[in-house]
């Protein structure tokens, strides 16, 4: 069952879509941290997009970013919410929570609100995507958050902790390949040869959090292609934000939507990082998404994880 759970979740990046209608759902996201100025002159740049594309595949920042979080005290709120068929919020979890780096008590609770639909009778989640929102970030907070061993002999545990570990680099490293995902593993690789024939590639510059100068740049599938082509491609728009003076890669925003016979999900995700005392940390994670897979209930959710006044310990 444990091994059923990861496996489903490497499918949450979902949200089946409503046939025959699009219904607005709550974002609970609000918060704007960049401004764009202009788009960037190729032609003037020392640079290309074979630049920017190297970079994001070498990236190994972003997760390491949420490692070095246990270094730090700091304070953490996360607002998630569940939807039903209509969108309307089903249940809604709130946490208000001062993280230390060190001491017998890691984790103060200053706000815990739970309101509607969340947990069955036995006490568990009744989504998945809540039950694998504690794996990813709550536990973070009261762990090492060490990467996941991965499987070596086909026990079960060790094959949960490995579809855990692909689920994190479906998460922090869009656009690498995932070996071992069914269906889906090889659509992430969006740069090989063969599939950038799909997409069209841009740059701006801009401000981010009103101070540091950065590059947006936006991969997005060819507006040209026919429906099924388009339909096929898995990983619809990645966005990478990297500080103009470092080329440090600062946030990174990716829509994913794809449906077979067996699954159906259509999800975007926005993580954001700054820097405290020169180390690059997560400020603002958002994920809007559904996912629909066969004989369970289709999930609904989304949620805001936002990280303030970090100090070391």
């Amino acid at each position: 069952m444990v091994y059923k759970t990861a496996l489903l979740f490497l499918f949450l990046f979902s949200a089946a879509p409503i046939y025959g209608q699009e219904i607005e759902r709550f974002n609970p996201d609000t918060i704007r941290t960049i401004q764009l100025d202009s788009a960037v002159n190729i032609t003037a740049q020392k640079f290309g997009v074979e630049t920017f594309i190297n970079a994001i595949i070498a990236d190994d920042t972003f997760y390491q970013a949420f490692r070095n979080t246990k270094k730090y005290n700091f304070l953490a709120e996360n607002s998630i919410f569940t939807y039903d068929k209509k969108n309307k919020v089903e249940g809604k979890i709130y946490r208000k929570i001062r993280r230390r780096a060190s001491g017998p008590e890691k984790l103060e609770y200053l706000v815990k609100q739970d309101t509607g639909k969340l947990y069955k009778k036995n006490g568990k989640y009744q989504l998945y995507t809540m039950e694998m929102f504690d794996y990813i970030f709550l536990n973070a907070y009261n762990t090492e958050f060490v990467a996941a061993p991965a499987a070596s002999n086909g026990k079960p545990g060790e094959a949960n902790e490995s579809y855990k570990d692909k689920l994190k680099t479906l998460i922090f490293s869009p656009g690498k390949p995932i070996k071992g995902l069914p269906f889906i593993g090889s659509k992430t690789q969006i740069f090989t040869a063969n599939m950038r024939q799909y997409y069209d590639y841009s740059y701006f510059s801009g401000t981010y959090l009103d101070s540091i100068p950065v590059y947006r740049f936006k991969v997005t599938v060819k507006q040209d292609l026919s429906r099924g082509t388009k339909d096929g491609l898995m990983i619809k728009e990645l966005t990478t934000i990297f500080d103009q003076r470092t080329f440090e890669i600062l946030g990174r925003y990716v829509d994913m939507k794809y449906s077979n016979m067996l699954f159906d999900f259509d999800v975007q995700m926005n993580i954001e990082m700054s820097y405290f005392g020169g180390e690059k940390l997560p400020t603002k994670i958002s994920y809007q998404g559904n996912w629909d897979y066969p004989f369970k209930k289709e999930e609904r959710a989304s949620f805001l994880i936002v990280h303030k006044d970090y100090e070391r310990d």
